[in-house]
């Protein structure tokens, strides 16, 4: 007398995100239902058309927008760009990059510079008190 098990769903945003397009460019019969986890599995392991196209072309969501161009998503909001890009934009960008772009990329290079710095730091720490 077991009930049926129910397999676990997603809200479209959520799957979205896990695949890393934009929502709002998706096509309408992704965005207005929800996705189980069964289903993320088939569009992960072979993406149709549309989620291909999304991935390749764009519009892109802040999170890849920011990997794409070398920066932080705190560096998108402080130079303004709260729009998804397509890829060709972030060529664009990229091919001439406006002083925004320059410093949030060198804010970026020092952020992690700094975090090398620090786990070298810690590393070396923690073989101290090892010995």
């Amino acid at each position: 007398m077991s009930a049926e098990k129910k397999s676990q769903t997603m809200k479209a945003a959520t799957a979205a995100k896990k695949l890393g397009i934009y929502l709002p460019a998706a096509p309408e019969e992704f965005r207005d239902r929800e996705v189980s986890r069964s289903e993320l599995a088939e569009l992960t392991a072979a993406p149709p058309a549309w989620l291909a196209t999304l991935r390749a072309d764009g519009p892109h969501p802040r999170e890849v927008v920011a990997q794409k161009l070398g920066i932080s998503i705190s560096g998108l909001a402080r130079s303004g760009v709260d729009q998804a890009l397509t890829t060709a934009e972030i060529k664009d960008l990229l091919a001439a990059p406006p002083a925004w772009l320059v410093q949030e990329r060198a804010t970026q290079a020092a952020v992690r510079a700094e975090n090398a710095r620090v786990k070298a730091r810690n590393a070396e720490r923690a073989a101290r008190t090892e010995s």
